[in-house]
C-alpha cells in the first residue's frame, strides 16, 4: 500500500519550491495510492488536485480544502460519492471509470452550489435507464455533464417526470446492488495464490478487488525486473576530493581551441555514427560550469575540464544546421586586454624573427654556392706579334705572275 507522505508531495511539488504549505496545484497521479490523507492539513490552499489512476476506495479527508476548484479522481475504486459537501469552491469533479453503482449518492453534491462540471462516464450508474435526467434534476447547478451541456428544455422535461425517473433508477440501482453482491461472493472464492503467468492470461471481471489485484502484481513484477538488473558502470565525474575529470561516456568526437585569448572554443559532434542523422536538441543538455562544461547526449556524459575559469553567463551555445555539430563558445573570466596585446606583438616579434631567421639561411646557402670560370694562359709579347702579322699578310692577295 502506497500512502501519501511529507516526502511524495514535496517531490511533487517542486514547481513550488518544495514548499507544501502555500501549494496550489498538486498532482499524486499513477503512485498506486489506496487512501486520501493529510492533504487537508498540510495542503489547505490547494486549489487542483490530481489523484487520477491509483486505487482510491473512498473519498475522504478533503472537507478542509475551502479552495478547492477541479479534484480528478477518474480510473479508481470508489463506489459511493461522499465527503465533498464542505468543499464550496468545487467547481468541476472528474470520476470517469470509478465503480460507482450508488447512483443517489449524487445528493450530497447539492451543497456544492459552484459545481458546474461533473463527468462519470464509465460508471456503472450510467448504464441505469433516465441516469441523465436523475443526475440533472438533483443538481440543478450544473451546466455540463459528461461533457455535454445541460439544456433548460433538457432540465424542464426532466422534472416533469422526477417521479417516473425516481422509480426505474431506483429498480436499475437494486439490481446492479444484486449483481455486485454475488460479485464479491465470486471473487471471495477466487484462489490468488496463482503464479503472475496464469493470472495475466486468465479472463478476470471488472470489479475494484481485481484492479487492486492487478496492481500489486504489476507493481511486484517492476521491482522484481529492477533486481534482476545488472548493475551499470558507475561513471565518476569528480575525485574524491572534488575536482571534475575529462569524461567521454558517450564517445563523440571533439576539438578544443584556446587559441583566441578572449575565449575557448569547444566543438563537439552530436550526430549519430551509424545513420548519420543529426540528434534532436532536445535529447542534448548542457551543464557549464567555471571550471568544466558537461554535455549530456541521450543519457551519456561527455564532461571537458577547462584550463581556466570562464563566465557562464556571457557562453553561448550553437547547432550548426549544415553538420548538425555543437559548438561552445565560453569567454575568459581572467580575460585581460592589455596582457592579451602584448602576448599578440609578442607572438609577431617571434614570426618576424622565424622569417628573418628563414632569409639570413637562404643568403648562406647562396654565397656558399660558387662558380667557377675558366681562365686560359696569358700569351707573351712575341706570340702576339706573330699572329698580328699572319693575319695582315693573310689580308694580303698573293701576287699574280704574267
Amino acid at each position: 500500500m502506497v500512502r501519501i507522505t511529507e516526502q511524495l508531495i514535496r517531490k511533487k511539488s517542486e514547481h513550488n519550491d518544495g514548499i507544501i504549505g502555500t501549494l496550489e496545484e498538486l498532482s499524486l497521479h499513477q503512485e498506486n495510492v489506496e487512501k486520501i490523507e493529510y492533504l487537508g492539513d498540510w495542503c489547505k490552499n490547494l486549489e487542483i488536485l490530481y489523484l487520477q489512476s491509483n486505487l482510491i476506495a473512498k473519498i475522504e479527508n478533503l472537507h478542509k480544502l475551502k479552495k478547492l476548484l477541479y479534484l480528478n479522481l477518474a480510473i479508481n475504486n470508489i463506489e459511493t460519492i461522499e465527503n465533498l459537501e464542505r468543499c464550496e469552491s468545487l467547481e468541476k469533479l472528474d470520476l470517469t471509470l470509478n465503480f460507482i453503482g450508488d447512483i443517489q449518492s449524487i445528493r450530497c453534491l447539492t451543497a456544492n452550489a459552484n459545481l458546474k462540471h461533473l463527468y462519470l462516464t464509465g460508471n456503472p450508474c450510467t448504464d441505469f435507464r433516465e441516469y441523465r435526467n436523475y443526475v440533472i434534476t438533483h443538481l440543478p447547478q450544473l451546466d455540463t455533464l459528461d461533457n455535454v451541456e445541460v439544456k433548460r428544455s433538457e432540465r424542464i422535461t426532466a422534472l416533469q417526470k422526477l417521479d417516473e425517473t425516481e422509480k426505474v433508477v431506483v429498480k436499475d440501482q437494486r439490481k446492479y446492488e444484486e449483481f455486485r453482491r454475488l460479485q464479491k461472493e465470486r471473487l471471495g472464492k477466487v484462489d490468488y495464490n496463482i503464479s503472475d503467468e496464469v493470472f495475466w492470461q486468465t479472463t478476470s471481471e471488472h470489479a475494484p478487488e481485481v484492479r487492486v489485484e492487478m496492481a500489486k502484481r504489476a507493481r511486484k513484477r517492476e521491482d522484481t525486473s529492477d533486481k534482476n538488473k545488472k548493475d551499470k558502470r558507475v561513471v565518476s565525474l569528480f575525485t574524491k576530493d572534488g575536482r571534475p575529470l575529462n569524461v567521454n561516456q558517450a564517445k563523440l568526437d571533439f576539438k578544443f581551441s584556446d587559441e583566441d585569448p578572449k575565449e575557448f572554443v569547444l566543438d563537439i559532434g552530436v550526430y549519430k555514427k551509424v545513420s548519420k542523422r543529426y540528434l534532436d536538441s532536445n535529447l542534448i543538455g548542457i551543464d557549464l560550469q567555471p571550471i568544466y562544461v558537461k554535455v549530456t547526449v541521450k543519457g551519456k556524459v561527455f564532461q571537458f575540464v577547462l584550463p581556466e575559469e570562464i563566465s557562464t553567463d556571457k557562453s553561448i551555445a550553437q547547432r550548426s544546421q549544415t553538420t548538425g555539430r555543437l559548438v561552445l563558445r565560453m569567454p575568459k573570466i581572467k580575460y585581460n586586454a592589455l596582457f592579451a596585446k602584448k602576448i599578440r606583438q609578442e607572438k609577431n616579434m617571434h614570426e618576424i624573427d622565424e622569417k628573418r631567421e628563414d632569409r639570413c639561411q637562404k643568403n648562406e646557402n647562396t654565397t656558399l654556392r660558387r662558380e667557377y670560370l675558366e681562365v686560359q694562359p696569358q700569351k707573351n709579347l712575341l706570340d702576339r706579334m706573330r699572329e698580328d702579322s699572319s693575319k695582315e699578310k693573310s689580308d694580303i692577295p698573293p701576287l699574280e705572275i704574267f
